[in-house]
């Protein structure tokens, strides 16, 4: 195994080392999750230091470690700055970072969650929808195998359109019929917009104002990400504030 490597990966979350120095987290397109140091970043003449910050896009070259690697070489991908331009987009942006930092796994190559965070990070810098934080949660279930069940009563197996599904259940994995009902109501038109961001109408999800209806599929998602990970997301008082 090289001692040196390259890769490619975004900034989850960094912390402070020593007086000089500081541990980066990145998820990773080739090798998951990866803690490294990077040394003297936070002095003013720090060479990179600028470039590792939480939602940075980076190609990175590396010293592999006994515990923690070491940062030899950052370059950005693209700017940061546009993800820095408003609070909602940083928001945005942090809630998605403490989600792949849940999901992720040291040393376990994911490309597929990496292509999500960079797709979603570019989306919220460009266009700041309130569905992108929760679409991407529930997208995240289903690339973890946690897809729910939205067509059809997850008990009974009862199908049919939006006013004859009217429960959502966290435990059972999906919609139930009002025979079935159990967990919390879900209305016709949040089943309709997870349907749209489950079943490749994302743009169209996308494009929806903020709404009783938008509010309703967010916090949904908070709560079944929260029920996946077995713990509460810090990111979750932001959604519950509006």
């Amino acid at each position: 195994m090289s001692e040196i490597y390259r890769d490619i990966g975004v900034v989850l979350r960094t912390y402070k080392l020593r007086e000089a120095d500081r541990i980066i987290v990145l998820h990773t397109r080739d090798n998951g999750k990866v803690r490294a140091v990077a040394k003297g970043v936070r002095k003013t003449k720090s060479k990179f230091g600028a470039r590792l910050e939480p939602m940075s896009h980076v190609n990175v070259q590396l010293y592999r470690g006994r515990e923690l690697d070491i940062v030899t070489q950052a370059e950005s991908v693209e700017p940061l700055a546009p993800m820095l331009s408003s609070l909602d987009r940083a928001s945005q942006g942090l809630a998605v970072l403490e989600a792949v930092d849940q999901l992720s796994l040291e040393r376990e190559p994911d490309p597929q969650l990496y292509r999500m965070v960079v797709g979603v990070l570019r989306t919220i810098a460009t266009a700041p929808s309130p569905i992108n934080v929760p679409a991407f949660y529930w997208k995240l279930l289903a690339n973890e195998g946690m897809r729910p069940q939205l067509d059809d009563c997850v008990r009974c197996g009862e199908s049919g359109d939006e006013t004859q599904l009217v429960a959502f259940d966290l435990n059972e994995g999906g919609v139930l019929c009002r025979s079935c009902r159990s967990g919390q109501s879900i209305s016709p038109g949040a089943l309709a917009l997870l349907r749209d961001i489950l079943g490749g109408r994302l743009a169209r999800a996308l494009a929806q104002p903020e709404s009783p209806i938008t509010y309703e599929v967010s916090a949904l998602a908070t709560r079944a990400l929260e029920f996946h990970i077995e713990r509460r997301l810090k990111a979750v008082a932001m959604f519950e504030a509006h």
